[in-house]
């Protein structure tokens, strides 16, 4: 799905506040927002899911190009 990043940082303390997270962790992101920040958008693809569906694999587990496992846990 997709969605739009809110651009208002007054919008933005707000929410933070209505969903009681610590500011401070968010204080970062607030300060790109007060700074000159346009609206923008994006969504996820989900290229693992879109590749099993095009190449009528059973499990998502087949497409992954580096599969995370107990002994291997980066790239």
């Amino acid at each position: 799905g997709g969605s739009e990043r809110m651009s208002d940082p007054d919008v933005l303390l707000a929410a933070i506040r209505r969903h009681e997270l610590p500011e401070a962790n968010y204080r970062w992101y607030i300060d790109l927002r007060s700074y000159g920040s346009v609206p923008h958008s994006g969504f996820g693809l989900g290229l693992e899911r879109t590749v099993a569906w095009i190449c009528g694999i059973d499990h998502i587990r087949q497409t992954v190009p580096f599969a995370r496992t107990r002994n291997r846990l980066t790239p």
